[in-house]
């Protein structure tokens, strides 16, 4: 006997369906813990436990002052590129103090990445 296909989400396998509970005990500092790991990587506590489970490494999350630094570094990308312009169309004398202060910068920025 076949059946019609009524639209929807298509079934899942067995291997697929996540059928079991696993009830585990925490103290307060592991579930602290737990909470601001999970909400640090961006992901609800469960997954958490999940990739750690078959990933045994999770990766958080760039945090506001990592990603406003990558916008600077961006924005400083821009600025040297139109530094080289300038050097090639007048010469690299003229425009090389522009260049070596902003090359300070980006590594200055790397540098408190790298913290």
């Amino acid at each position: 006997m076949k059946y019609k296909n009524m639209g929807g989400r298509p079934t899942l396998e067995q291997s697929q369906k996540r059928s079991y509970l696993l009830n585990i005990r925490l103290n307060p500092k592991e579930l602290f813990h737990l909470k601001e790991a999970a909400s640090s990587a961006g992901i609800t506590e469960s997954e958490y436990a999940r990739q750690a489970i078959t990933k045994g490494k999770i990766k958080p999350r760039l945090t506001p002052e990592m990603m406003n630094l990558i916008r600077s570094l961006s924005g400083m990308d821009n600025n040297l590129n139109q530094i080289a312009r300038q050097a090639n169309a007048a010469g690299y004398t003229n425009v090389r103090s522009e260049y070596l202060h902003l090359a300070n910068r980006v590594d200055n920025i790397i540098n408190s990445m790298k913290k």
